[in-house]
């Protein structure tokens, strides 16, 4: 399917802009999809006390416990997919449930189909109905069907430092390398993939990047990355050699205008940028064009108080606008309510 001639037409809710999509292939037949994008309001603002949706049992394996969790996704239902870093395995958790589900991985550190080792990242893939899963210390990325009876994964690209996954249409994949400090977006089938933000060994110039962590694409297919030991988050134009400072970018630190090993990363409709601080201990967000960010949750100290975090993951939002944040070293996931 070609992406030559595209329609776009918007209906606005509240919070979300239902979008469909129209391409035509080669041949002139058109092919549509529905996406959801954020739509936040402007002036919104979360209740500062954040109410546990997973883990908070302390650190371990049992099914109301996490170990170090990282990546997070939230399904159309509520349901939270994390990325359970620390006991090699994915689990959900479904809204009001005292205990999770493993649905890939939980059979011990190793490199075997049914295995993981020490994952980061997961989305879901509709189309194929399927989990796509940042198989971090294997060096691959694997996909995981849904079904019930699933045992083991496949492996999709091989042989990548990866940290984090993004996707965009259905159509291609994207995969932050933090060892070659880059991103590159793949097609289904495709192994080498198009190299689209960094790519230019190490460094902290605009065309360079840092220990890339998570990322997100929007509809016009310009590229978020969290430019993590460069404490900024980057915007990459589709197409563009270079990236634009979005976030941070000013040194780590604690000032509004600084950020410190930025995770999480999500950017709304208007281009508002929400990304997980992690060594603040708090979650802010950046207005487009804005020279400093405000904090929308967290940010008094480390702690496992409601108000507070023990480093701040993953960052995402339900179709109802509550914030997810992952809470990686107090071992939970917290949710705040849109007020």
């Amino acid at each position: 399917m070609s992406d030559k001639e595209t329609e776009i037409f918007l209906v606005s809710t509240k919070i979300w802009m239902i979008v469909v999509v129209t391409l035509k292939n080669a041949d002139g037949v058109q092919n549509a999809y529905f996406r959801d994008i954020l739509n936040i309001p402007a002036n919104a603002t979360w209740v500062k006390d954040g109410v546990t949706g997973a883990g908070g049992n302390g650190k371990g394996n049992a099914i109301n416990q996490l170990s170090n969790p990282y990546g997070l996704f939230v399904d159309d239902d509520q349901a939270v997919i994390i990325v359970d870093w620390g006991n090699h395995r994915v689990i959900q958790w479904k809204k009001n449930d005292t205990n999770g589900h493993v649905i890939a991985g939980g059979k011990g550190v190793g490199n075997g189909l049914h295995q993981l080792h020490s994952p980061t990242d997961v989305l879901i893939d509709k189309e194929t109905d399927s989990l796509i899963i940042c198989d971090s210390n294997n060096k691959r990325v694997v996909r995981w069907p849904r079904r019930n009876d699933t045992t083991q994964g496949e492996i999709v690209i091989n042989n990548i430092s990866c940290w984090g996954l993004a996707m965009n249409n259905h159509t291609y994949l994207y995969v932050a390398d933090n060892n070659k400090h880059e991103v590159r977006k793949y097609q289904l089938g495709d192994t080498n993939g198009t190299l689209v933000t960094g790519g230019n060994d190490r460094g902290n110039g605009t065309n360079q990047l840092y220990k890339p962590t998570y990322i997100y694409v929007d509809q016009q297919q310009n590229v978020y990355v969290s430019d993590r030991d460069n404490h900024r988050v980057m915007k990459w134009v589709k197409g563009a050699k270079e990236g634009i400072v979005v976030a941070g970018g000013q040194g780590s630190g604690n000032a509004l205008t600084q950020l410190s090993l930025p995770l999480g990363l999500f950017a709304d409709i208007v281009g508002t940028i929400y990304v997980a601080d992690s060594s603040n201990h708090r979650a802010m967000c950046w207005t487009q064009g804005a020279k400093q960010g405000s904090v929308i949750v967290g940010g008094n100290s480390s702690g496992a108080a409601a108000n507070q975090f023990n480093g701040s993951g993953a960052v995402n939002f339900d179709q109802h606008g509550n914030l997810y944040v992952v809470d990686f070293s107090n071992f939970r996931v917290q949710r705040f309510p849109l007020e």
